[in-house]
């Protein structure tokens, strides 16, 4: 079957009406038209993530509808028919091949809870406005901070991605540092940290040179002896520090920095440790991972991310913070055209975002539908996943590059560049020819291949496909 060409939908209690689709949900009773509508929708979604195995990650013709309104507005049949092109040249997660990023297939609770945020249209700005998801996401927080090791005291807010809570995570660190009016202020990362932090700095308005990058080991984990001498000459020079930032997860390698050592230099030191736990911080939920984030719960922020690997639809991210108070502290301006918060303060209040979606409904019902027990089977595969194909790979003609969590890169032995360069395209096209997709990132000034183990869709198969593949584009390299 021609993947572009559909067979009629079956299922549909009436046929989608050609009238123009009513614009709001009646409120005096059931709307059939839009129950319909839902209908139809929801089984072209489900056609098209049942279609995942015989599509290519990444669609060869894209055909977008018009953009633009038409004067009238459209009848239920366009507007999905237009849906359906979107669809249709949309990336494909769920493809067992799609290994190339932190994007895993959605689950199937957290499709429907996306859904029902959009219906209820609740804003956690504050409690009036999403009286029984303000005290959800609260209650969520807090579990999430106990179980990373995070005192009792400890509490978060959702942000709209990683970056945004490592925003948010720098600017309650310099508040609470007293830094505010300091524009000689610096953040500390490893040189392997995430981009977002340069993104902060930029934001915060500090210094060119505010983000000071630290050597990474062998491992790709940041080096503590470098670190403390960069404090010292930091300190000769009257540069403050706002944060030092471990990462749990480095983009390309997944490596961790070592938490423990870091912990306590900034115990020492009377430092603010944020951990940017946006790809290996949800590895502390399972009793057989958690050893590799040994030190997390000593942090006085975390990011976590559990959409890059247990699925929970865009965007779910986290800033846990060791003390709940500092959020309000950094970020309560006062809402007087809202009525008093009922709990502490206002969602609005917690971190930079004012209105917010409900996200927060997707990741708990998430959690829901998988347990304890299909949260540790996710984390776990990942990494046997990993482990398994870093086996099968070629050592002595691939560099490979990974740390404890579910990401690997590798390219082949040698120092010329631009040779490199070309292999890292063939080989990168040639797997998409085989519906493999890996990522070309540029790491240590080489481009390598990259694959992200976490797609429960992956087997043993593919994974030795993609290995004999990897291993014999690199014969005669030189």
């Amino acid at each position: 079957m021609n993947p572009s060409v559909r067979e009629p939908l079956v299922g549909k209690a009436q046929p989608v009406s050609t009238e123009p689709l009513a614009p709001f949900a009646s409120p005096q009773g059931l709307d059939p038209e839009l129950e319909r509508f839902l209908h139809e929708a929801s089984t072209r979604l489900c056609h098209w993530l049942g279609d995942a195995n015989v599509r290519a990650p990444l669609p060869a013709l894209s055909v977008l509808p018009d953009v633009a309104p038409e004067a009238q507005g459209l009848a239920a049949g366009r507007l999905l028919d237009d849906l359906q092109l979107v669809m249709d040249g949309a990336f494909q997660p769920s493809h067992p091949g799609a290994l190339a990023h932190l994007d895993p297939p959605p689950l199937t609770a957290s499709i429907a809870a996306d859904l029902i945020c959009a219906g209820l249209n609740n804003n956690l700005l504050a409690e009036e406005l999403s009286p029984s998801l303000t005290s959800l996401e609260r209650q969520l927080c807090t579990w999430f901070a106990s179980r990373l090791g995070l005192p009792g005291e400890a509490g978060g807010v959702p942000a709209s991605g990683g970056s945004l809570s490592n925003l948010n995570a720098l600017v309650v660190a310099r508040h609470h540092q007293r830094l505010d009016h300091n524009p000689d202020a610096v953040v500390i990362a490893s040189a392997d940290a995430h981009v977002s932090l340069a993104k902060a700095v930029r934001v915060m308005g500090l210094r060119p040179d505010a983000l000071q990058l630290i050597p990474v080991d062998d491992q790709g984990r940041m080096q503590c002896s470098a670190l403390q001498q960069r404090l010292q000459e930091l300190h000769a020079h009257q540069r403050p520090c706002v944060a030092v930032v471990g990462t749990a997860g480095t983009t390309v390698r997944g490596a961790i920095d070592p938490l423990l050592e870091l912990a306590d230099l900034c115990d020492r030191e009377q430092l603010w440790l944020h951990v940017d736990g946006a790809i290996g911080a949800v590895f502390a939920l399972a009793d057989a991972s958690m050893h590799l984030l040994a030190g997390l719960g000593r942090a006085d922020s975390i990011t976590v991310n559990p959409q890059k690997l247990l699925g929970i639809t865009k965007t779910s991210s986290l800033l846990l913070v060791a003390d709940r108070e500092v959020l309000a502290d950094a970020f309560a301006t006062g809402l007087p055209y809202m009525e008093p918060a009922w709990g502490s303060s206002h969602g609005g209040e917690q971190g930079l975002q004012g209105t917010r979606p409900a996200e927060v409904l997707k990741l708990w019902l998430g959690l829901r539908q998988l347990g304890e027990q299909g949260i540790s089977a996710l984390l776990t595969n990942a990494l046997q996943r990993r482990q398994h194909l870093q086996r099968q790979l070629d050592s002595d003609r691939l560099l490979i590059r990974s740390g404890a969590l579910h990401v690997l890169a590798c390219c082949p032995h040698g120092d010329d560049a631009s040779q490199i360069e070309t292999w890292s395209r063939a080989t990168r096209q040639h797997l998409l020819d085989q519906q493999l997709m890996l990522s070309r990132p540029l790491y240590a000034g080489q481009h390598h291949l990259k694959a992200v183990l976490g797609n429960p869709h992956t087997r043993t198969s593919h994974l030795d496909q993609l290995a004999e593949i990897l291993n014999a584009s690199v014969e005669g390299f030189h």
